[in-house]
């Protein structure tokens, strides 16, 4: 099984189109608009891993083919990346064990007041999930098989999102700036998926030109932008990018 990392979902927090089918500046007829909210997926070996549970969660595990998660991990605790917490119950009862939920400890906390049925029995219900804190580099196992990830912390406007690293990979959906102490960690990259919201500026995510700023100072050998907001259509976005630089799509995959 080749190791492959796909971006399940590449939409802003109400997605692409709004419930009120808005496009905003998107080309209706593009199917690389229409966007689920933000939330990957990575499959190392024998271990699969999801990265958030956002809203549309359920078609996206459906429509990528996923067969089972063993585990979750929490970049923070908005609801665009949460909400879909509810649907991995069957993994539980598939696998007959609790899923592993990585999370810094401000989003653990947050998870366990909106989402306690999770992790505590209640009305009957047997909780699914088994609470992981984590900081700095921590191993998710399977088995004999074991993936080292470095979690670092950036400012998403008022909070603090977990950026993940893993295999030269970094997953950035969530920021508004990259601090400069963070740089060494995020050099040398092979991916760098990045928080790229919309051309103006943003108090919680980084805009267009921020991310192209971040890009060129990082210098991975490739960029992907996520997190995009209706106003930015992609086929317009990636005629103005260079090469090396693309915007995501729902289920865009590469190997690695």
């Amino acid at each position: 099984m080749k190791n492959r990392f796909t971006i399940l979902g590449c939409g802003s927090s109400l997605g692409s189109p709004w419930i009120t089918n808005y496009w905003g500046k998107s080309n209706s007829k593009n199917k690389k608009n229409l966007r689920t909210r933000c939330c990957a997926h990575f499959q190392y070996k024998d271990i699969s891993v999801l990265i958030d549970t956002s809203p549309d969660i359920k078609q996206q595990i459906i429509r990528n083919k996923i067969k089972n998660i063993d585990a979750v991990i929490y970049t923070h605790e908005h609801a665009d990346q949460t909400s879909g917490i509810f649907e991995l119950r069957p993994y539980f009862w598939m696998n007959k064990k609790k899923l592993d939920i990585y999370a810094s400890n401000k989003t653990m906390k947050e998870l366990k007041e909106k989402y306690d049925f999770v992790f505590k029995q209640k009305h009957g219900y047997i909780p699914i999930g088994k609470a992981n804190v984590i900081k700095d580099k921590f191993f998710i196992s399977k088995s004999k098989t074991k993936i080292q990830i470095e979690a670092i912390e950036v400012p998403h406007g008022m909070i603090k999102s977990t950026g993940l690293i893993l295999n030269k990979i970094a997953y950035l959906s969530d920021c508004s700036s990259i601090p400069r102490k963070l740089e060494k960690s995020l050099t040398h990259l092979d991916y760098l998926i990045i928080d790229c919201l919309r051309n103006k500026p943003h108090p919680s995510h980084l805009n267009l030109e921020g991310a192209l700023d971040t890009a060129k100072r990082l210098g991975p050998k490739k960029t992907i932008l996520t997190n995009l907001h209706v106003d930015l259509d992609y086929s317009l976005l990636k005629k103005k990018l260079p090469s090396n630089i693309i915007p995501a799509f729902d289920g865009m995959s590469f190997t690695f």
